[in-house]
């Protein structure tokens, strides 16, 4: 829904009131980033992409080194955090939903020049997450260990639990953080989202030792490095938007109350994009239970660690398509759908180069960056397994780029549900049944779910990226009339 399509009602007025101050004469604010935003779209998506793509590198290996120091802790420890897994990508989509709910609706007002309006979101959004942050850390402390129980985790119940405790209790620290970073790239600011990126990655590097093993923390102390950090990051720019006030989005609380037009805007993409990141961890949760009945806690402990690994690999991907999802909602909101279409080609040329680089990369060094998390004696026996998986899963390295911007455009158009469908195809509906056919039907075992995981993934991206296309020579075609397609 854009700001254009507001109107006939209170609340629409409401809503966009700065169309009546721009006759009026009073000038919009600007910044770098908005401009940016609004300029050429390819030099959109490589100033945007690359701060990204900076920030998700530092993040993800952070990610390594924590899997690195939890390995020295035993496989156990290692499994426990991947029985864990689900439950934090739980606790991150429902903050990441909100993050991109409002994020796109902002960037879709920015290139509606709706300033009042993208203003609004941003608050709305807050709001939101305060509420959500409570409702998730009561629940989430009430039944984790339940979770656990009925996920399989067996004797790593316990490990699981510590570290999963902790990871709630500090819900708010992620929803803020995480809130406030997508705002932040909504108007097209990502060098500052990237700052404060790096340094709550930074910090947990740091932390993690000193955590797990000078306090002897255990597992534990690998969760309140994360918390600790996090919150670190929130405070940089909390101070950005509060006390300096420079970004281009201002929060006026004074005067708020619940607007149902924006609730519905956030919501449109918030919710499904929330239920698709939901999916992902139960995804996860399946596929744990289906790898315990077949390889054991050893298999989960080699998924968890491939798929870490696996962060670096499609961090790219996740840096240009945080990006489109910016860009695109832009040139939406300015209805020029051919430069979405254009954004949306260009992205995905980046990302499948770059993913098939980083593919080499890691199929060559399996063995060595295998040995990197095997390097303790508990852990030595799933080195082979490891080193196996991370050579398949380079498979599917550039041809997640076909999916995952194509479902990022989905998004930044405000699409939700459409970026849903395509994600529960591609993640949960293909990639579950690949791989209990190969594992169960045709008796191929570990190795079977290995390969139902590319499988799945593969033949999901090109279905969302053939949708999207359609889609975008729809709207081309009708012209503003997209509710047609």
């Amino acid at each position: 829904m854009n700001s254009g399509s507001l109107t006939g009602s209170k609340d629409a007025d409401e809503y966009s009131w700065d169309r009546m101050k721009e006759k009026e004469g009073v000038p919009r604010k600007s910044t770098e980033g908005v401009n940016i935003l609004l300029g050429d779209p390819r030099k959109a998506v490589v100033k945007l992409s690359i701060p990204t793509i900076v920030a998700m590198s530092v993040q993800t290996i952070y990610s390594l080194t924590d899997t690195f120091w939890v390995s020295g802790l035993g496989a156990d420890a290692l499994a426990a955090i991947g029985f864990a897994f689900p439950f934090y990508v739980i606790q991150m989509a429902l903050t990441g939903g909100l993050g991109v709910g409002g994020g796109a609706a902002i960037s879709r007002h920015i290139g509606a020049r709706d300033k009042t309006g993208a203003d609004n979101v941003a608050v709305h959004t807050l709001v939101i997450m305060l509420i959500s942050t409570v409702a998730l850390t009561v629940l989430g402390l009430a039944i984790i260990k339940d979770l656990f129980i009925y996920s399989g985790a067996g004797r790593t119940t316990g490990l699981g639990v510590e570290y999963a405790r902790v990871l709630f209790a500090g819900s708010f620290a992620f929803f803020f953080t995480n809130i406030a970073n997508s705002i932040l790239r909504s108007e097209g600011d990502s060098k500052r989202a990237m700052r404060s990126m790096i340094l709550g990655s930074g910090l947990n590097i740091v932390l993690d030792p000193i955590f797990i093993y000078t306090l002897g923390l255990g597992v534990a102390g690998a969760a309140l490095a994360t918390v600790i950090s996090f919150a670190i990051s929130g405070l940089l720019m909390f101070y950005w938007f509060f006390i300096k006030k420079d970004t281009y989005i201002s929060f006026r609380f004074h005067s708020f109350k619940f607007n149902k037009l924006i609730v519905r805007d956030i919501f449109r993409v918030g919710i499904p994009s929330s239920i698709e990141q939901l999916a992902l961890a139960l995804t996860a949760l399946i596929m744990n239970f289906v790898i315990a009945t077949v390889g054991g806690t050893d298999g989960v402990a080699v998924y968890a660690t491939a798929w870490r690994v696996t962060s670096i690999a499609v961090s790219p991907l996740i840096g240009v398509s945080i990006a489109v999802v910016s860009i695109s909602g832009a040139a939406f909101g300015e209805k020029d759908f051919k430069k979405a279409q254009n954004i949306l080609i260009y992205a995905i040329e980046i990302g499948f180069l770059v993913e098939m680089i980083i593919a080499a990369i890691v199929y060559f060094f399996a063995p060595d960056i295998a040995a990197v998390f095997t390097h303790t004696e508990n852990a030595a026996r799933i080195a082979p397994e490891l080193t196996r998986l991370l050579k398949i899963m380079t498979i599917f390295y550039p041809v997640v780029a076909f999916g995952m911007l194509s479902g990022s455009l989905f998004q930044g158009a405000g699409k939700g549900t459409s970026a849903l469908v395509a994600t529960l195809l591609r993640s949960l509906v293909m990639t579950l049944f690949f791989s209990l056919l190969f594992a169960f039907v045709l008796d191929c075992g570990l190795l079977g779910v290995w390969w139902g995981l590319v499988v799945g993934t593969v033949i999901g991206s090109i279905i969302t990226f053939v949708w999207a296309q359609v889609y975008l020579r729809c709207v081309i075609k009708e012209g503003a009339v997209v509710g047609k397609c």
